[in-house]
């Protein structure tokens, strides 16, 4: 059932009282009807218009105090005003008290979205990426809109606020939602905010220095323990901000013996250290003893042994560690495959043993040709 709360509009009517009866006539005139024509379901509300006040109040006329309503339904509002009216003799027994609810209290937020999608829920124009011949990637400007939204009550949620903003997030957009808590007090701080939120460096300032901040996760990686989400966590109201960013900079970087470049990381799905070594061009055939090309997975005839050792440069509170992955270990033991994570660097190289046999086996190689060409 519906609460009432401050910024709810009731449509009160009170017999002989809202509004007065005529003296000559002695007739109570209709209470006024209001109907929505925005909203083809509206059965329409009865009663002059009184707004709850921010203490959770309305004062009907000829009371000498308020009536308070916060947190009461609408037939529980009506029941204590009829009382409220009964109990003074304001009213004959029996009079007709009539309490509606005109307009639900409404929660003004900004939705900023670095996703690509527009408030319409079409794109804001085309984003691909480029690559260069040596992997890296050209990356279009960052797109971004600021949108100030108007919720109703009970709609004031992430998911209505995003409905109104173009949809769920896109895979542009980091697997997160970021809720700054009241980052405006009113509409004149909302507009400063909503120019401000044009500058893609302002955007990131602000939501690297705001201290209330709600994090919804909207992926889970293995492992990971599941969020206790709350519902006040993806309730909304006056002067929160609802930040979609952009995951432009979750990528990773390859070299050594694989194609050297820069790679995204998808968003949807784990990524680990096998399919990087994939997507850069490595050979994973050749690993596991099939035909593959050489180093790189080019068709290159540098080595007959294939190389097994990647290092995985990561950082990690500021240091950098280095994480050792054998290849043929990870044919065998998916435990082996560790997932890679935005800003790795990833190499592969010959082990000491690889690096000796293929010395040895290319000067057989040599060997032998000279032998055939002297013959």
């Amino acid at each position: 059932m519906y609460q009432l709360g401050p910024g709810d509009i009731l449509g009160i009517y009170v017999e002989a009282i809202l509004p007065p009866a005529k003296e000559k006539e002695r007739e109570v005139p209709p209470p006024p009807v209001h109907l929505d024509p925005q909203r083809i379901e509206s059965r329409g509300t009865m009663g002059y218009p009184f707004e709850v006040s921010g203490d959770g109040e309305v004062w009907p006329p000829l009371l000498p105090e308020p009536v308070k309503v916060t947190g009461l339904t609408v037939p529980q509002a009506e029941e204590e005003i009829r009382k409220a009216y009964a109990e003074r003799r304001l009213t004959r027994p029996g009079a007709q008290v009539i309490v509606s609810l005109i307009d639900k209290r409404r929660y003004n937020v900004i939705v900023i979205r670095e996703d690509g999608i527009g408030p319409e829920g079409r794109p804001l124009e085309v984003r691909s990426q480029q690559f260069l011949p040596t992997g890296a990637i050209l990356e279009p400007p960052k797109l971004g809109i600021a949108k100030s939204v108007e919720l109703k009550a009970y709609e004031n949620d992430v998911l209505h606020a995003l409905a109104q903003s173009g949809g769920l997030p896109g895979t542009a957009a980091k697997a997160e939602i970021k809720i700054l808590r009241g980052a405006f007090r009113n509409a004149r701080e909302r507009d400063q905010y909503l120019r401000t939120l044009e500058n893609p460096a302002l955007r990131a300032e602000i939501a690297a220095t705001n201290q209330r901040i709600t994090r919804i996760p909207l992926r889970i990686g293995p492992g990971e323990p599941m969020p206790r989400i709350t519902r006040e966590d993806i309730l909304l109201h006056d002067g929160d901000i609802v930040y979609i960013e952009s995951r432009e900079q979750e990528t990773f970087y390859t070299g050594g013996l694989l194609r050297g470049g820069q790679f995204p990381i998808p968003r949807d799905y784990d990524l680990d250290v096998l399919g990087a070594v994939a997507m850069s061009g490595g050979s994973i055939a050749a690993v596991a003893g099939g035909s593959g090309g050489g180093p790189g997975g080019r068709g290159s005839a540098a080595g007959i042994f294939p190389p097994t050792r990647v290092i995985v440069l990561r950082t990690v509170e500021g240091r950098q560690v280095a994480i050792q992955v054998d290849l043929k270990r990870t044919m065998t033991d998916p435990s082996e495959r560790i997932l890679i994570q935005p800003n790795d660097f990833i190499v592969l190289e010959y082990t000491p043993t690889e690096v000796v046999l293929n010395m040895i086996l290319n000067n057989l190689s040599v060997s032998l040709s000279l032998n055939d060409m002297f013959k």
